[in-house]
């Protein structure tokens, strides 16, 4: 089974203040920091992309991860993020795959999540998990890292015009 948290964003807004609502708590995210690689391609579903990881960095660096890599890319596979989450004096490393759909209006969110329409997630398939794997393996090697891992993947959805977005986080992914 996998472990949902939810994370509902508003405003949605990378050059000003995102507030969160998690478990009924606001907390206040900072403006973008990280520098998104997809984000200088074009095309409407790059800059859709880009929103999504960067609220999902966001949202692990409030959770008290350490980001250490963003858009780590091979001939054979990207990893969107790679986060170091320190537990007392254990420290894992989670491998995010972040999957982003945007709607219209809120309206249509509402109904796609209501209706248990196609969601994000969906798309994390294990030929996908496959191609990461590799990655992973490639990112351990080059960064001389043995610690436990893990892989997560972070499914947005954004309504840009309406500065609204919603995350399903699911942490730590057995295909």
């Amino acid at each position: 089974m996998w472990i949902k948290d939810r994370l509902a964003i508003c405003p949605l807004s990378l050059f000003g203040i995102i507030k969160a609502y998690i478990h009924g708590y606001t907390l206040k995210l900072p403006r973008e920091t990280f520098y998104m690689k997809q984000s200088n391609k074009k095309g409407s579903k790059n800059e859709v992309g880009a929103t999504g990881e960067q609220i999902t960095v966001n949202y692990l660096q409030r959770k008290g991860f350490t980001v250490l890599d963003v858009n780590y890319l091979k001939k054979w596979g990207e990893i969107d993020i790679v986060a170091r989450e320190t537990i007392g004096n254990k420290q894992i490393i989670h491998f995010v795959e972040v999957k982003t759909v945007s709607y219209e209006t809120k309206a249509a969110l509402t109904y796609a999540v209501t209706h248990e329409t196609w969601s994000p997630e969906d798309n994390v398939h294990f030929k996908k998990i496959q191609r990461m794997n590799r990655t992973i393996e490639s990112w351990l090697l080059e960064n001389n890292c043995d610690l436990e891992w893990q892989i997560d993947i972070a499914a947005v959805r954004i309504v840009a015009r309406e500065k609204y977005a919603t995350m399903n986080y699911i942490d730590n992914v057995i295909l």
